[in-house]
């Protein structure tokens, strides 16, 4: 995470101890890791809520499409049974045209 070598270490020691002392120095690192484990649940804690509303946009998305397919698929199926319905129709209707000409073209004859 940070790219700090022994060195960059060594001399944040020596600066601490001159300026804090070497009787608060213990409590003063103390306090600082724990400001850095608190920093870091805060920011653990906000990746995980915002990955969390972005995998609930996801499944929303999802079932929005999935919604919208179902309704596709039964749209589509009331379709095909009513064309299926105007093809028996038009059967129907065209037999009994068939039907009402036969008798017509009989006495031609």
């Amino acid at each position: 995470m940070f790219d700090i070598g022994f060195t960059e270490l060594v001399i944040v020691a020596v600066v601490g101890l001159l300026v804090i002392g070497p009787e608060r120095l213990p409590d003063a690192i103390r306090t600082g890791s724990k400001w850095l484990n608190q920093l870091k649940k805060g920011f653990d804690k906000i990746k995980a809520d915002v990955e969390h509303e972005l995998g609930a946009e996801e499944l929303k998305t999802q079932l929005r499409n999935d919604s919208i397919s179902k309704s596709f698929e039964k749209d589509r199926e009331q379709l095909e049974a009513l064309d299926q319905k105007a093809r028996s129709s038009n059967i129907d209707f065209l037999d009994s045209l068939v039907d009402i000409e036969e008798p017509s073209a009989s006495p031609r004859k």
